[in-house]
Formats: C-alpha cells, sequence, structure tokens
C-alpha cells in the first residue's frame, strides 16, 4: 500500500508533464501557423500592390479601352419607344462611357439611372436590381408589339425599346 501512496504521486508528476509538452507543443504549432498566415497575407498585399502598378502602367491602353467601348455605346444617345407608353432616352454623362437613363420601364414604373459603359452593353442598377442594356432585335425581346423591328435595346426578356 505504501508503494501505492509513492507512485501514485511520481505518476501524476509525469501525466502533468506530458500535458505541459502536448500544451506547449500546440502553442508553438499556433505560433508557426499564425507566422505562416501574416507571411502569406503579406505576400498577398505585395502581389495585389504589384497588379496595380501593371493597371496603372497600362493605364493609356485600358483608358482607350474605355474611350472605345464608350464610342461603341455613343450611338445608343437618344429616345427608344417600348410598348403602352414605356420608352428610354439615353444621354451622355460628364465621364466618357457613362450615361444618364431615363425610362418608364414599367406602366407604374419610372426613373432616372446613371448607367456604365461594359463590354456587354450599358450596366445600371434600378430598384428592381442591377441590369444591363443590351443591343437586340424586337423579336428577341419577347414583345409582340416590337416585333419584326431591327434596332431595338434590351433589358431583359418582355422590356425592350426600339428605334424603328
Amino acid at each position: 500500500m505504501r508503494a501505492f501512496f509513492i507512485v501514485a504521486p511520481i505518476a501524476l508528476a509525469l501525466a502533468g508533464c506530458n500535458t505541459a509538452d502536448r500544451t506547449a507543443n500546440e502553442v508553438g504549432n499556433a505560433a508557426d501557423a499564425a507566422g505562416a498566415a501574416i507571411r502569406d497575407g503579406a505576400e498577398d498585399v505585395g502581389n495585389t500592390a504589384r497588379d496595380a502598378t501593371e493597371a496603372v502602367g497600362n493605364g493609356v491602353e485600358g483608358a482607350g479601352n474605355v474611350i472605345a467601348a464608350a464610342a461603341d455605346h455613343d450611338g445608343w444617345v437618344g429616345r427608344w419607344r417600348g410598348v403602352e407608353g414605356t420608352y428610354l432616352t439615353i444621354t451622355k454623362a460628364a465621364t466618357p462611357g457613362d450615361y444618364k437613363l431615363e425610362m418608364q420601364y414599367t406602366l407604374d414604373d419610372k426613373g432616372t439611372f446613371d448607367g456604365s459603359s461594359t463590354g456587354d452593353g450599358i450596366a445600371f442598377q434600378r430598384p428592381d436590381g442591377n441590369q444591363v442594356l443590351r443591343t437586340s432585335t424586337g423579336d428577341a425581346t419577347g414583345l409582340k408589339w416590337l416585333a419584326g423591328k431591327k434596332d431595338c435595346l434590351k433589358v431583359k426578356d418582355g422590356e425592350g425599346y426600339c428605334r424603328d
């Protein structure tokens, strides 16, 4: 019995050391992981800065692309007619590639929205969400009153505007 009272405290002390060693290892591993995350984050910041510098270096070419895209959509400036009193009027904004879209887009909804030229068309946001105005035909709008027309713009199925 005496041996138990001598061996038990020694075993408990060794178990405590084992737990302390494990805890120290876990803290060390966590510190290593944190260091790696900081290193990776700093590398990401460096890559982002390099990419931004390259974009600025290519700024003249990039500006040319924006102006070219704007020129493509400048031909859309003017009034477009929809169905049942809906309409779209596009005007140029002060910045190349930006537009003002005045529209009656349903029987009850109208407004003026800021638009920006994209590769797909003119992107804008209105209460029913983000939209893109694209070239279309009357047939592609899905509106029978615009069927057969060729010079049209479409926001989505069931919403289109034509000039002819």
